[in-house]
C-alpha cells in the first residue's frame, strides 16, 4: 500500500508518523525512536507483508508486470491509494479531505523525528495535496511517474498509467477483495499492540 492507505490504517498520530518513516529509515534504527512510533513502522509491516501475500494483489500484479516485471508491486501499491480515496464508504470527500490535513499536521508536528529526505517530500506532499489528490487521474498519474523517475532499471517513459487507466475496473476489483481483509488484519495488530503496551 501506498502513502495514503497507510496514514488511513493508523491509530495514533504516533503511528502515523512510523508508518512514514519505515520507507526512510534503517532497520538498525527503528528502535531509537518513542515506542508509539515504533508501533507504527510495526504496523506499516504487517500491511506490506499481509499485501504481498494476498491473492487479490497477486491478481493485480498481472496489470503491470509485462511491462515492468518485478516493479508491478510499487505501481500495485500506487493504484489502489486511488481507490482508497475515492471509497467514500471509508470517509467522505470531506472526510478525505480533512483526514489528509490531519496527516500534514501530525508530520510537521513531529518534525523532530524526520530525516531530511522525508521533510523534503513533506514540503511537496502538503504543497500538492498529494494525499487528497490521489483520488484523481492525475494525481495517480503523476505517483506513478514518480515511481518510474526513481525506478534504476525501468525506462522513464513506460506506459503504466496507460495500463492502469485501460484495467482500472479489474483494479477496482482487486482492491474490493483486497481493502477489507487488509483491514481486518490491521485492527488484530493494533490489539496486539496495545496489549504490548499495557503489559
Amino acid at each position: 500500500m501506498n502513502y495514503l492507505a497507510h496514514s488511513f490504517l493508523s491509530f495514533t498520530d504516533g503511528q502515523i508518523v512510523g508508518q512514514f518513516l519505515e520507507d526512510f529509515i534503517r532497520n538498525k534504527d527503528r528502535f531509537s525512536f518513542p515506542k508509539d512510533i515504533q508501533d507504527g513502522i510495526t504496523l506499516h509491516r504487517a500491511i506490506d507483508t499481509f499485501t504481498d501475500s494476498h491473492p487479490a494483489i497477486h491478481e493485480a500484479k498481472k496489470v503491470f508486470s509485462p511491462l515492468v516485471r518485478l516493479y508491478a508491486g510499487a505501481f500495485v501499491d500506487v493504484s489502489m491509494d486511488y481507490f482508497v480515496a475515492n471509497d467514500l464508504s471509508l470517509l467522505s470527500l470531506a472526510g478525505w479531505k480533512a483526514h489528509s490535513l490531519r496527516v500534514y499536521k501530525v508530520l510537521n508536528e513531529h518534525e523532530q523525528w524526520l530525516p531530511e529526505n522525508l521533510k523534503r517530500m513533506l514540503v511537496k506532499m502538503e504543497h500538492d495535496d498529494w494525499l487528497y489528490n490521489y483520488r484523481e487521474d492525475w494525481g495517480i498519474k503523476f505517483s506513478i511517474q514518480n515511481v518510474l523517475n526513481k525506478a534504476q532499471y525501468l525506462g522513464k517513459d513506460i506506459p503504466v498509467f496507460e495500463a492502469f487507466l485501460d484495467n482500472k475496473n479489474i483494479l477496482q476489483e482487486c482492491y474490493y477483495d483486497f481493502f477489507p481483509d487488509l483491514q481486518s488484519h490491521v485492527s488484530g495488530i493494533n490489539s496486539l499492540l496495545q496489549l504490548e503496551n499495557n503489559v
